[in-house]
């Protein structure tokens, strides 16, 4: 079985942005990100259609800082955490382009990016678009309580982040799309909602196992060895259960649900997660770094959550993914 898909550098970032809420505006990297709104509305009426705006703009400013219209566009890959990708499907229909919708909960930015690359390197199209959202407030209606219930949330819970991050891929650009590694749908029994960190630890620690066993890179040479998102508890069973596999990520191991926010200023559990944490933090922070030249290669490994409220319902456990994206100049 073909572990790694090496894309021969024929997939590249061409631009990239983000829009975020207001809580992530005033976390640690929140001046990074391109666009944000003070009360998370961004001038709708409700928190779905708010999630579809954040799409619109997102996607809207990846194609001016790539001076691109939406013709130039051939195809449009997207997804969210709503039932049926509605954040998506809304909050992109005025552009107009051939859309595929995708699936991969946390995990969607880095499977949007790894099939982007995988479409551009196989020649079926010249440009493309990835883009991906998450609310916290319409994420907590559908899989959790009622805002208006204040619950108690649990050490291990993780805050879904209120962003957005967009991604318009082409051949030549500076920013290379090398290599991918699809996940493999993992569950080790887990069925605490409010632990989803330790639901995913077991899928990333396949993945990146994966490319490392089947590649002759080593750890030290990334830059950055970027989860999303498994915050405080997924990172920490993830770096001891390489460990035991005699891999330690630990000196370059960064996760986007921790630098997102400051979790205990902020008081944010064990850190964010959503499809829009790891896709507001790649567009908004790291790419930037990878484009000044502070940093050069990274890997970086979305993790994804891949159940329903209907399932848990059924006191069914999680299964989990994670996709890796190899990106570098």
């Amino acid at each position: 079985m073909q572990q790694i898909i090496d894309f021969k550098n024929s997939a590249s970032i061409l631009s990239y942005y983000s829009v975020v809420g207001k809580s992530e505006k005033e976390g640690p990297i929140g001046e990074c990100f391109d666009e944000y709104c003070e009360d998370d509305m961004f001038g709708k009426s409700s928190w779905e259609q708010s999630e579809s705006e954040m799409q619109r703009l997102a996607l809207k400013g990846a194609l001016e800082k790539a001076e691109l219209s939406a013709t130039d566009i051939e195809l449009l890959i997207a997804g969210d955490l709503l039932n049926q990708c509605v954040g998506s499907t809304y909050g992109l229909l005025d552009f107009n382009i051939p859309y595929v919708g995708i699936y991969g909960a946390c995990s969607t930015c880095a499977l949007g990016l790894a099939l982007g690359g995988a479409l551009l390197s196989g020649g079926v199209c010249d440009k493309c678009a990835s883009v991906t959202s998450s609310h916290f407030c319409s994420s907590e209606r559908q899989f959790r309580f009622p805002l208006e219930y204040g619950g108690q949330r649990t050490p291990t819970s993780q805050w879904t982040v209120t962003g957005s991050g967009a991604f318009v891929l082409g051949r030549e650009g500076d920013i290379k799309i090398k290599s991918a590694v699809f996940g493999k749908s993992i569950d080790m029994g887990v069925k605490d909602i409010n632990n989803m960190g330790a639901a995913m630890a077991p899928a990333a620690t396949d993945t990146i196992l994966r490319f490392f066993q089947n590649s002759s890179h080593r750890v030290e040479d990334f830059d950055m060895i970027v989860t999303g998102d498994l915050g405080y508890e997924g990172s920490e069973i993830l770096k001891d259960l390489l460990l035991s596999n005699d891999l330690d990520i630990r000196k370059n191991h960064v996760d986007c649900g921790l630098v997102i926010y400051d979790r205990f200023s902020q008081d944010k559990h064990a850190g964010g997660s959503g499809c829009g944490c790891s896709a507001s933090v790649l567009a908004g922070n790291i790419l930037k770094n990878m484009q000044s030249g502070a940093i050069k290669d990274i890997l970086f490994i979305g993790t994804g959550a891949l159940m329903n409220p209907m399932t848990l319902y059924q006191g069914q456990s999680i299964p989990s993914i994670a996709h890796l994206v190899h990106i570098g100049r």
